[in-house]
């Protein structure tokens, strides 16, 4: 039982971490655009191929 008085408080932290670390990531804008990224990994960009000489 006693246990309980030092796993609480570490839980507890450790949420507080998380929330404070998702709140952080969606003020800087890291969540804005969910729907380009994965078309992006598909297509190559034409400026940055090399030459094929």
């Amino acid at each position: 039982m006693s246990v309980l008085y030092i796993v609480l408080p570490i839980a507890l932290v450790l949420a507080a971490g998380g929330v404070a670390a998702f709140l952080w990531a969606v003020r800087q804008g890291q969540y804005d655009d969910l729907d380009t990224p994965p078309y992006r990994a598909m297509f190559d960009d034409e400026d940055e191929r090399p030459d094929a000489r």
